[in-house]
């Protein structure tokens, strides 16, 4: 093994990872628990970038779980640009979470230019009280990602998910590595999108990331009823087995 493997493995055992799962069901999230994952982002439809979940799943999950669990707030797919109607959902959503014993919020918001929603910011802010705020891969498309890091830093924020602007945090992993050196301990920079077993050595390696996000999902079809017309009898869970091969990747 070479020299720079060999203080990357020490440095590893010096500083423990934490690892978020993505959790999209029931299934998945108890999944992670018994995989030893130390929180879950809760959240549907992964296929559009997530969407808020149901309030009976958010229940279900709080109660079923020992585990964090932070949920994601978002109430329809495509940009991050909401309106007023959408903002006060976004905060009764919040409230719900709150009073359901949600531990963290996972939350964002960006004006029509990309920059940082500050108005919008300030009332999800404000909604979670003392919940744990994470702000999501709106940073992605941000016109300055540093700005965005700015802003949320500023509103009190405790960790930015991002895969760095690119399609997978492999992909993004150098600016990741510019967004940690930036944050200097201000905010958490959690990477996800794409994290494997296989990749996620080298994104910490180059990151210096501390928290990981991915959901170890895999496709699952079930003969138990049928479907409609033109969709696939399945759905994805994220798997026990696959969390623990990607957190077992950096012991």
């Amino acid at each position: 093994m070479p020299e720079s493997n060999n203080y990357f493995c020490y440095k590893i055992k010096l500083a423990p990872m934490l690892f978020e799962i993505c959790a999209a069901n029931i299934q998945s999230a108890l999944a992670a628990e018994a995989a030893g994952a130390h929180r879950i982002e809760l959240c549907s439809a992964l296929d559009t970038g997530g969407l808020t979940p149901s309030p009976a799943l958010i229940r279900h999950v709080v109660q079923a779980l020992n585990i964090p669990v932070h949920v994601l707030i978002r109430p329809r797919e495509g940009h991050f640009c909401y309106n007023a109607e959408e903002l006060e959902i976004l905060c009764d959503d919040i409230r719900f979470c709150r009073e359901a014993g949600v531990r963290g919020v996972v939350i964002g918001a960006l004006t029509p230019d990309g920059k940082p929603d500050l108005r919008a910011l300030e009332a999800l802010r404000k909604a979670a009280e003392d919940l744990d705020c994470t702000f999501h891969r709106a940073i992605d498309v941000a016109a300055d990602p540093f700005a965005v890091m700015d802003a949320v830093i500023g509103l009190g924020f405790h960790r930015i998910l991002s895969s760095g602007q690119a399609p997978s945090a492999l992909e993004g992993r150098f600016l990741l590595q510019k967004m940690t050196d930036y944050a200097a301990g201000r905010i958490v920079v959690m990477p996800g999108a794409g994290i494997s077993p296989t990749n996620i050595a080298e994104i910490a390696h180059v990151t210096g990331a501390k928290e990981f996000h991915f959901s170890g999902r895999k496709w699952v079809e079930e003969i138990a009823g049928r479907v409609l017309p033109g969709l696939e009898p399945g759905y994805y869970v994220s798997q026990a087995d696959t969390i623990r091969q990607v957190m077992f990747s950096l012991d």
